[in-house]
């Protein structure tokens, strides 16, 4: 097991107690235990206070201290958390009246005078101790942070990341909580009065295990395991004229970057949100105009570090696809047979062939509504902010295309979609240089199928392995998308497979 992990810092005031715990709020999830002890006033419940409305994006929100409640429960936008104080309990059979014995799941926990249960506390947890520091002045206090169990590498993280920030000079900066997305990866908003910043928190860490020859998915698949890649990718991207944010700082080994905040205007509007056309327009155009160009294939991280873009090959589409059987089936209740099986995998080797036949670009692979800011004023193709390009492939143009057109959170009409996917096409015949629309149009929709195909797969594995459930409430439109795709005739034959076999998803 590992050893305890611990650092202390000096707080100068409330303000900088509240930058410490929205720092640690970067680094936490569900499951996750943190203690707080201290004597009467050492604050204790201004720290619990101060996390809860950081994750909350809320500064007004009504924090009482659970003293008399024992328990207060709060459902935040990104997990319920349970904060507890345990001054007014004898022993650690109380527990179980206050919701703790056992705790509960996919919860953050906070727990105040955590020395009344001793004993009873989970192996896996982080104690923060707060103590006065009246020689620092009447505000000030010191914080000893301990990471016990699986813990002490998330207290060693948040030492590494205190230090980044202050050798960058942003320890002092306002936090601001921002939603994460479907990775390890994890951001906040930096507020100086010089401007505003993103804190982007990327750890190094496979996707799963080691599954697919001896590779986990992500390295199977060409995902990003580091911050490296996005590096590379966002100098690369603003070489060639497009709009993707500065670094102004980073630290490449522990995975922490500071970048330009290109604000939260987007491309969708309305509820439930829908394209704003205008824009998916001039995003379109983008990707004609990238399409277009001649890219290289390895990229400059920093001096002497480069970074060669991986090659997004049939191995690795089939491994995508693969997720349906592994995954959306048995959330639906079947379980294919190896026969299913090695027949679905033939059909798709087939198809993916002509994918990886066609000619290669920079697919940004993650080119969706949620990944897009519009840049008001900035001019033509440069008004498309681009900010998840990480897991960039070479591969084919369609790929892009498929994510912005057919995408995934968004309702996008049909009609949209082919005005778009005309207007694309327009834009490379009258580029001068070789392009077959028809030929394109079948490699879109393999490309949408074999996209689809894995997005069912890959919402039921987040919610199952990762307890993040409001995915699945874009199946039903990932499976729109995927039998206007298996309308084309070149997949008759996958067309066939899934009617007979495939479920749809629950409404």
């Amino acid at each position: 097991m590992t050893g305890p992990s611990t650092f202390a810092t000096a707080l100068a005031n409330e303000t900088a107690t509240a930058h410490l715990m929205a720092d640690l709020a970067l680094l936490i999830g569900p499951g996750d235990v943190i203690t707080l002890s201290g004597d009467l006033g050492a604050g204790k419940t201004a720290a619990a206070r101060a996390m809860i409305r950081y994750l909350a994006g809320d500064d007004t929100v009504e924090v009482p201290s659970p003293t008399f409640t024992l328990a207060q429960h709060y459902d935040l936008p990104c997990y319920p958390l349970l904060h507890a104080d345990l001054y007014r309990i004898n022993g650690p059979g109380e527990l179980e009246e206050i919701g703790l014995a056992p705790l509960p799941d996919a919860t953050v926990v906070l727990i105040e005078w955590p020395e009344r249960a001793a004993g009873a506390l989970p192996t896996d947890r982080i104690d923060i101790a707060i103590s006065h520091r009246p020689a620092l002045g009447s505000a000030a206090r010191a914080a000893e942070i301990t990471g016990y169990g699986n813990a002490a590498a998330q207290v060693a993280r948040l030492a590494a990341l205190r230090r980044f920030l202050d050798d960058a000079g942003y320890l002092d900066a306002t936090r601001q909580h921002m939603a994460g997305d479907a990775s390890t990866r994890s951001y906040a908003r930096l507020i100086r009065s010089d401007g505003r910043f993103i804190l982007m928190n990327a750890p190094r860490r496979p996707d799963g295990p080691a599954i697919h020859d001896g590779k986990s998915y992500s390295a199977a698949v060409h995902l990003a395991e580091d911050v490296k890649p996005f590096v590379a990718i966002a100098r690369g991207l603003r070489d060639h004229g497009f709009s993707a944010p500065a670094i102004h700082h980073a630290d490449l080994e522990s995975g922490f970057l500071i970048t330009e905040d290109f604000g939260s205007a987007g491309f969708v509007e309305g509820t439930p949100p829908a394209p704003i056309a205008e824009r998916y327009q001039v995003a379109t155009d983008m990707l004609a105009a990238l399409h277009c160009r001649t890219l290289p294939e390895i990229l400059p991280v920093a001096p002497h570090i480069p970074y060669t873009i991986p090659v997004f090959d049939t191995e690795a589409m089939l491994v995508e696809v693969g997720l349906m059987l592994d995954w959306y089936l048995t959330d639906r209740g079947v379980e294919p047979s190896d026969d299913l099986r090695a027949e679905f995998m033939a059909m798709w080797r087939v198809l993916l062939a002509k994918l990886a036949a066609a000619p290669k670009t920079w697919v940004l692979r993650d080119f969706h509504s949620p990944n897009l800011i519009w840049l008001e004023q900035r001019r033509d193709t440069g008004k498309v902010g681009v900010i998840d390009f990480q897991d960039t492939v070479l591969g084919p143009a369609a790929y892009d295309l498929v994510s912005l057109l057919q995408d995934a959170r968004v309702d996008v009409p049909e009609s949209l979609e082919l005005a778009l996917l005309t207007r694309y096409m327009k834009a490379r015949l009258g580029s001068g240089q070789p392009f077959d629309p028809a030929g394109f149009a079948e490699l879109y929709a393999i490309m949408s199928a074999q996209r689809n195909t894995r997005l069912l797969g890959t919402f039921a594995r987040l919610n199952r392995r990762d307890g993040k459930p409001h995915y699945l409430r874009h199946q039903p439109r990932i499976w729109t998308y995927l039998t206007r795709s298996l309308a084309h005739p070149a997949l008759s034959a996958i067309r066939a497979w899934h009617q007979a076999h495939v479920p749809p998803p629950s409404d």
